[in-house]
């Protein structure tokens, strides 16, 4: 995601429209590498939001409470001395880099008023908050202090004097002429693609940025410089400039056509991604990261919490997968037990002709509609009736083991399906509530080993919850065991039931409140059971309902595992809104 100049150039923008000229409330530092100012401002409360961390160092406006240590950091501490009280009296961005200066004008505790500076770095794992004292250019001190033996040229220690990160050689893209932006481009190997000389050439432009100006100029963003004409530049110099120059920012979030990932954010629409994507219009720059890192770190969270759980399943189901390749090829060699019954009959209608001692006899296969003779082997030292109840037993085993692997099979296969529900739960999931029950019933079945569980009753988490364009309540579940009790416990036996087709997904209910239930609401619960199962993305699901009265739960079955007779199926291609769709209904219920 491209916290790049442009970006920067627009939160800078909003900062100064709202919390410029504002006064320095209060200073938390609720993570090692975060901090949060509030900030009174023309009698409006703000709350800025400050991260250097290495993942998703930013810098914006935030209405999240996060807890804070009992015992202030150092340096939140030092910040609390020197700002608390202060008045924001500029904010601007250092030329057109990811560097955001804050001077913040208060007494000290002489009651002398100065200036000290906030420098915020947005630069990856180099991110950083400093503390400066712009009439000395010493640093007071910093969130992460960078010692001579991590980086010799750029000390960032109290009392060593500020030195502004390396431009790389790259140009401020705000102040060129044609001929300057032409010509820098140029340094350049002229095999480089056009679009990777523009975004190393000059400051604040990503490649994302870089990709959105060769599609506004038509030009192949691959193209190599050796290959671009004088008129090639000129769209490009005329594009790059109309680019920068956004007064009103329109920020907005890029995201797949089902909902199920983030794309990119920038603070105007980039039309590279319109065919392709989606996209959700916010009303500031900081809406738009509140919003985009409380999911990024719900999914980073659920990523990391989720973790084992999903090496546990596709481990268990790759040997399980090994399992049932090995019972298929013993059930081969077991179906082979009719041979062993025909031997034993053959050898019966020939005893006469069997003496003990003989290794071998050759007889009439009178089985065979040809009648062809079969040689069939025999042990020298048991009587021939020994021997023709030899391959009758060999017969009955066999019959046994193959009704057993028969059994077995059915077994694997129910546990495959089984993994397959909880790896699509995982993948639904937006909440890490649901990976705690996932892992609870994990443990309830022996999957994984069982912890201490506080003996206070866990209340079972609901449901998601939708309203039809007809007005009735559609329940979908979250989890195998959230699904046994939706189904089994939740609804009615006149409510409908919906399920994919042989697909891993979650069970759907309409509650029909014994009312006869319109197509339009049923097609709704259908796109829900096709969205929330592992054919998301597929078209003509096959979706299978029914009344809940003919739902089972066969016994000994596993969680979320039913059986179901007298269903209509429908096939369906779930919409990539369809969600946001009902919920728009819910909310105007």
């Amino acid at each position: 995601m491209p916290f790049d100049g442009m970006v920067v150039s627009s939160i800078v923008h909003e900062l100064k429209e709202k919390i410029l000229m504002g006064k320095i409330d209060k200073i938390y530092q609720p993570e090692n590498d975060e901090i949060h100012i509030s900030i009174r401002c023309f009698k409006e409360k703000y709350k800025l939001l400050i991260s250097a961390s290495s993942n998703h160092p930013r810098i914006h406006l935030t209405h999240t409470a996060k807890i804070n240590p009992q015992t202030p950091p150092i340096f939140c501490m030092l910040l609390r001395k020197h700002l608390q009280g202060g008045r924001i009296i500029d904010i601007y961005q250092q030329e057109f880099e990811r560097i955001v200066i804050l001077n913040i004008e208060s007494y000290d505790e002489l009651g002398v008023l100065s200036i000290k500076q906030l420098i915020i770095e947005i630069m990856g794992k180099h991110s950083n908050i400093i503390l400066l004292d712009p009439s000395q250019n010493k640093i007071l001190d910093s969130i992460k202090r960078i010692s001579g033996d991590i980086n010799r040229y750029r000390e960032i220690l109290p009392g060593k004097n500020y030195i502004a990160p390396p431009t790389q050689g790259k140009q401020n893209p705000l102040h060129l002429s044609f001929n300057d932006f032409v010509l820098k481009v140029q340094e350049a190997t002229m095999g480089t693609s056009i679009y990777k000389a523009i975004y190393t050439s000059f400051q604040g432009i990503s490649p994302v940025a870089s990709r959105e100006i060769c599609f506004l100029s038509h030009i192949e963003q691959d193209k190599a410089l050796v290959e671009l004409l004088d008129t090639d530049y000129e769209h490009l110099w005329k594009t790059f400039n109309k680019f920068l120059c956004v007064n009103n920012p329109n920020p907005h979030m890029v995201i797949s056509k089902d909902n199920s990932e983030i794309i990119d954010f920038y603070p105007i629409p980039l039309k590279i991604y319109q065919e392709i994507y989606t996209s959700i219009d916010f009303d500031s720059m900081s809406d738009l990261l509140e919003q985009f890192y409380i999911q990024r770190d719900l999914f980073d969270r659920i990523k990391q919490k989720s973790t084992d759980l999903r090496k546990l399943i596709h481990h268990t189901m790759q040997k399980l997968l090994n399992k049932k390749q090995k019972l298929k090829e013993e059930l081969l060699s077991a179906m082979k037990a009719q041979k062993y019954r025909v031997y034993g009959e053959l050898l019966t209608a020939n005893l006469h002709t069997i003496k003990k001692g003989d290794k071998s006899i050759e007889v009439m296969n009178f089985y065979d509609e040809n009648c062809t003779t079969i040689k069939i082997a025999l042990n020298e030292h048991l009587t021939p009736s020994q021997n023709a109840q030899k391959y009758f037993k060999k017969y009955t085993k066999s019959k046994n083991a193959q009704n057993e692997i028969d059994t077995q099979l059915k077994d694997t296969d129910n546990e495959i399906t089984y993994f397959e529900n909880l790896l699509q739960n995982i993948e639904n999931t937006s909440d890490l509530e649901n990976i705690e029950e996932i892992r609870l019933e994990l443990m309830e079945e022996g999957y994984i080993k069982k912890k201490k569980i506080s003996s206070k009753k866990n209340t079972p988490s609901k449901p998601m919850s939708f309203i039809s364009s007809d007005g009735y309540s559609i329940l979908v579940g979250k989890n195998n065991k959230q699904n046994d009790h939706l189904t089994l416990k939740i609804a009615s036996k006149k409510d409908l039931w919906f399920h994919t087709k042989d697909i891993p997904g979650s069970h759907v209910i309409i509650i029909t409140n014994n009312q006869e239930v319109p197509q339009t609401t049923i097609l709704e619960a259908a796109e829900l059971a096709a969205y929330f199962s592992k054919g998301k993305i597929s078209s003509n699901v096959p979706v299978d309902y029914t009344t809940v009265k003919y739902v089972k739960k066969p016994s000994g079955a596993k969680p979320g595992m039913v059986i179901y007779e007298n269903n209509k199926t429908i096939y369906t291609t779930p919409r990539s809104n369809i969600v946001e769709i009902l919920q728009m209904n819910q909310s105007k219920s």
